[in-house]
């Protein structure tokens, strides 16, 4: 079922006279007929053709006139596409609208669609239908149908999308001053890391707001402006987000060693490279960085429960002494913010896992969802792994559940939560 309609009308120039104006209006509405009274908006073009202000005032008054006829239209209006479909997008999440049709001519539906995919994700649904106006004297004549195979754009086209969309994005305020945490244990004049808050993004949506580091397929928060979190973060870092790497976590413990062909997922990364930088996210889950200072190796890894279970940090710690000849007496650790023992909990079936690992790393085991401590127990497998327990440093130990101002939490938000990282890159 249809929950809104977009009408594209960005092409359209002011200087069109008034009376085919509000017949363009007329047969678009024809297209929407009885969709359960959708939600509609308009877009048009606030500079397009402008050099005159009649031709404004055409425009103006035949949007002001078609308004006062259906009170559930809303007319959006700015310099950009980026600008207009990104101000749509927020009142269709005030809404919590995900189904849209989109009423446009034909030569726009390759355009619009680039738009789209950059600007939204597959939460949302959109029905294409064509619009195509002829005029013939002061009458229009109506083609309405499906749409058809179109070319793609051209790579300088392409080009002007992602300018447009960069430009509106880098015009956002900042939600927050961007904070970042860093450990006292990494030396600064080898490394350059630290753990992201939630403070200091563009992201709008509550859950998400406003640092969001990750995009998905079931969130809300689009590619692009996950990018441009990522961009203010490297600045302000003093890092090159082009060349900027993410764990692609999948709760277990396999380590990609940069360099080698990329795993279709892994919680780990290790790497002696300089001019790049890697990433774990967290929300919840323990984002770790490792660090050699003498053999100038690092790693970042992800380990939520599973992963703390099945050995993950200690896999990245493996992958850097056989791949670098890094020593255990050398290599340093830092646990980034994650979900404490005040809030975690798991079933008392896999409570007794990390009961296993040490009796400290769980309360109340006899009910039936006892309190987990994964930091506990990752510490606990380095040192046993090899890990001096003085090159483990686990103080920043802010629960992300119990700290909504400053980092996401899964456990907190539920399937729409926003993710944290931590991330590390060897100086030059």
């Amino acid at each position: 079922m249809t929950e809104a309609v977009l009408i594209d009308m960005f092409s359209v120039e002011f200087s069109s006279h008034y009376y085919c104006i509000n017949q363009i209006l007329s047969k678009a509405m024809d297209i929407v007929g009885k969709n359960n009274d959708p939600a509609i908006y308009i877009m048009y073009c606030q500079t397009f053709g402008c050099d005159s202000n009649d031709a404004r005032e055409i425009f103006l008054r035949a949007i002001r006139s078609f308004q006062a006829l259906k009170k559930r239209i809303e007319f959006i209006g700015t310099a950009s596409v980026a600008a207009t479909l990104y101000n749509i997008k927020q009142k269709l999440d005030e809404k919590n609208i995900n189904k849209v049709k989109i009423i446009l001519p034909q030569r726009r539906t390759c355009l619009m669609k680039a738009f789209l995919e950059r600007l939204f994700t597959q939460v949302y649904t959109f029905e294409f239908e064509l619009l195509e106006l002829n005029l013939v004297g002061n009458e229009i004549e109506k083609t309405v149908q499906p749409p058809s195979l179109e070319q793609t754009l051209t790579e300088s086209q392409l080009e002007l999308v992602e300018s447009d969309i960069h430009i509106f994005l880098g015009s956002l305020l900042g939600r927050g001053e961007l904070t970042i945490l860093k450990s006292s244990l990494i030396p600064e004049n080898v490394f350059k890391h630290g753990f992201t808050t939630r403070c200091g993004g563009v992201s709008y949506i509550p859950e998400l707001s406003s640092l969001n580091l990750f995009s998905s397929s079931n969130r809300k928060d689009p590619p692009a402006v996950v990018a441009e979190n990522l961009r203010r973060l490297s600045e302000a870092v003093g890092f090159n987000a082009k060349n900027f790497y993410l764990v692609k976590a999948a709760h277990a413990n396999d380590v990609w060693i940069m360099g080698k062909k990329e795993p279709d997922s892994y919680d780990g990364i290790v790497t002696n490279q300089k001019g790049v930088t890697i990433a774990a996210p967290g929300a919840d889950c323990i984002p770790l960085l490792f660090s050699d200072p003498v053999k100038k190796a690092f790693g970042a890894a992800h380990s939520g429960w599973k992963g703390t279970l099945l050995g993950a940090a200690m896999s990245t710690v493996n992958a850097m002494t056989s791949e670098y000849g890094s020593e255990m007496k050398d290599i340093l650790v830092v646990l980034g913010p994650s979900v404490g023992p005040c809030c975690f909990t798991l079933t008392q079936e896999e409570a007794r896992a990390f009961h296993d690992i040490d009796p400290r790393c769980v309360r109340q085991l006899e009910s039936p969802n006892p309190y987990v401590d994964i930091r506990r127990a990752t510490r606990i497998l380095l040192e046993r792994g090899g890990i001096l327990p003085t090159n483990i440093q686990d103080e920043l130990v802010l629960c992300t559940s119990c700290n909504p101002d400053l980092f996401f939490s899964n456990t907190r938000d539920g399937e729409s939560f926003g993710t944290q990282i931590g991330f590390i890159c060897a100086k030059n």
